[in-house]
């Protein structure tokens, strides 16, 4: 057990996984100097330019190299910069490498991983701060991660790179400093939720750093009395149904909160799952916290607007239990 941030937990697991496979690689703009956030810091000294390799500034270029690279072999980790920016790749990415297993009758796989900075970022504005994940869950083929904590973003990542399907992997831009404890024995499963606090009140659903508000939320609500069940999906596809399930038949009360903009968001697929599975139990018990379907503005004062706090989700608990 170690305390490592966000950023060097990742690092480690980049750094891990590409001594124990020559076949791992990784491929991006800027990653000879550490990448725009360090976090592949001194990757380069170690591996050379060939296995950490600097790009051109062609997202669709990146995209499509590595996809071949992956066809004939070897396991890419392909770094976006900026999840806004990935859209220069949707292409590749969703019409060529989530179908490529099933377009070539399982004779040819894609097994990468795209890790996509996703979020709001100190005044980044409209282009430079998305919260993009629930548009890759529409699309079969594709696996889709958000880790909320060093750990997850250590056991989580080093699970993507050993997975043989294509894996799009985001990491929040503001917790790149977060600090926590990381042990390195500790192996994550992709699909698997994490409850982070335990009650029988509300369960609170979450992902990235909005799930670290909702334990903020639940230590402030275990001080008036009400017990909050957060469950951490880390994973959104696929996504751990039945630990949401178990803890809504327990609490009777559902908040779903994410960074990502409510219209269109998963929040409202874990919401129809729950209502079709339990929607009796739930008596219109539910509440859906998202961004508003409006651009992310420079200005700090408005930015702050568009954003999920955990004052929210707990304004949101204490309507619930009216």
């Amino acid at each position: 057990m170690a305390v490592m941030n966000y950023s060097d937990a990742a690092r480690k697991a980049v750094r891990e996984a590409m001594r124990a496979d020559d076949a791992v690689w990784c491929v991006g703009e800027d990653l000879g100097r550490g990448g725009v956030f360090g976090q592949y810091r001194g990757l380069q000294d170690e591996f050379g330019p060939a296995r950490i390799a600097d790009a051109p500034i062609s997202e669709a270029a990146i995209m499509g190299a590595a996809f071949g690279a992956a066809m004939v072999g070897t396991r890419p980790i392909v770094e976006m910069r900026f999840s806004d920016f990935a859209l220069c790749a949707v292409d590749e990415l969703v019409n060529q490498i989530a179908k490529a297993r099933y377009m070539f009758g399982g004779q040819s796989r894609a097994p990468m991983v795209i890790r996509q900075p996703m979020g709001m970022w100190r005044s980044s504005a409209a282009q430079h701060s998305q919260s993009l994940e629930s548009w890759y869950t529409h699309a079969p083929g594709l696996i889709v991660i958000c880790p909320s904590t060093p750990q997850d973003n250590y056991s989580l990542l080093k699970a993507a790179i050993e997975c043989d399907d294509p894996v799009v992997y985001f990491e929040h831009k503001n917790m790149w400093g977060l600090d926590g404890d990381v042990d390195t024995a500790e192996a994550a499963v992709i699909g698997e939720a994490r409850t982070r606090t335990h009650g029988d009140d509300v369960t609170i659903v979450s992902w990235s750093q909005t799930a670290n508000f909702a334990v903020e939320a639940a230590e402030t609500l275990a001080g008036e009395g009400i017990g909050a069940q957060v469950v951490d999906l880390r994973s959104l596809w696929p996504w751990d149904k039945n630990a949401v399930l178990d803890s809504v038949n327990k609490t009777g009360r559902l908040i779903v909160a994410h960074e990502s903009v409510a219209v269109g968001g998963f929040g409202a697929e874990v919401v129809a799952i729950v209502s079709e599975k339990v929607g009796a139990a739930l008596h219109g018990r539910v509440r859906r916290l998202g961004a508003p379907r409006a651009l992310i503005a420079y200005a700090p004062n408005l930015e702050n607007k568009m954003r999920v706090t955990a004052e929210m989700i707990v304004d949101a608990a204490r309507d619930l239990m009216q």
